[in-house]
């Protein structure tokens, strides 16, 4: 790795339902790359951004922006027409990984098992009568279901459906949070976390982290609150299921044409089998998240990992 850039701008916070959670990961980002010597400027993307981009041209920019703000691809598209270089996944990567069902399609395409789904427009219960959509989920998926927003992240919108009657409740939950929602199988077993880092010499696989949260269901509140979740680095997973998980996870980034950075959510059920969840382009990276805790497991310091990320953008903007 050549000298640190000597001016990085960290962008956090955003209008997404995740700002909070972005100007955390955002702040831990900073900390971390000016222990390491980077000038670092945190800002707020607001209606100045660009115009202070184009006249003051940072040597990086690195969106720590959850939610639709920093992972739709908008935001890195804007970067890309601007030339100003830029760590994470190329816009039209983020886009596919944004989008939960097409995710799942070219994940499952890659050969990486994901569990059965239907993904419904706001507009189909209208066009063809809730009773009518509820009778057709019935026959196909039983409980218990997973409902999710079709796009979004931490857990925002997310209910585990036990009983069939509280499936309408958990539509209009999903619906909160966007148009579409994501109706899936949900596959019992142990869930996981793999982050996958790219510092120039290609794709590496980081220890999975195993979670555990206490009240049985990996929330928003569960995922931020320190105390409510049990982390275990590396999982506790037989090492030929964990390497399993590790190749589903390298799949999954690789298929989607992601880069430096991701993470892939997994659940490894009894018989050993890796299903993917979902994939993230911008991973938390607060006190609390998933892929700190894999890159200090393997060894890692913060500083350097995320300076070296810093400067493969700049060689290759």
């Amino acid at each position: 790795m050549t000298d640190t850039p000597t001016h990085i701008v960290v962008l956090a916070g955003g209008i997404s339902h995740e700002r909070d959670v972005s100007l955390r990961s955002g702040r831990r980002v900073a900390d971390a790359l000016a222990g390491h010597g980077a000038q670092v400027e945190l800002r707020d993307p607001d209606a100045t951004l660009l115009a202070y981009l184009g006249e003051h041209r940072p040597d990086v920019v690195w969106p720590a922006l959850h939610g639709a703000s920093g992972e739709d691809g908008a935001l890195r598209g804007l970067l890309e027409f601007l030339g100003v270089p830029y760590v994470g996944s190329r816009s039209a990567a983020a886009r596919l990984a944004w989008d939960k069902p097409t995710a799942k399609a070219i994940v499952e395409r890659a050969g990486v098992a994901t569990p059965r789904s239907i993904t419904l427009p706001r507009d189909a219960f209208r066009e063809l009568g809730a009773d009518a959509v509820f009778e057709a989920i019935a026959d196909e998926l039983p409980v218990p279901l997973v409902v999710k927003p079709a796009r979004g992240g931490s857990a925002q919108g997310v209910t585990i459906v036990e009983d069939r009657k509280d499936l309408p409740r958990a539509m209009v939950d999903a619906y909160t949070y966007g148009d579409v929602a994501l109706v899936e199988q949900c596959i019992r077993g142990t869930e996981i976390a793999i982050g996958v880092i790219d510092t120039g010499d290609g794709p590496v696989a980081l220890p999975a982290v195993e979670i555990e949260p206490l009240s049985g269901v990996y929330s928003f509140e569960a995922r931020y609150n320190a105390g409510e979740t049990r982390f275990y680095v590396p999982a506790r997973l037989p090492d030929d299921v964990a390497a399993r998980a590790a190749e589903s996870a390298l799949a999954a980034h690789r298929a989607l044409g992601m880069r430096h950075i991701s993470r892939v959510d997994l659940i490894v059920d009894g018989s050993g089998t890796p299903w993917f969840l979902e994939a993230n382009v911008l991973p938390g990276l607060t006190e609390t998240s998933l892929l700190p805790q894999a890159l200090e497991a393997a060894g890692h310091d913060l500083g350097w990992v995320y300076a070296a990320l810093a400067e493969d953008a700049r060689r290759e903007p």
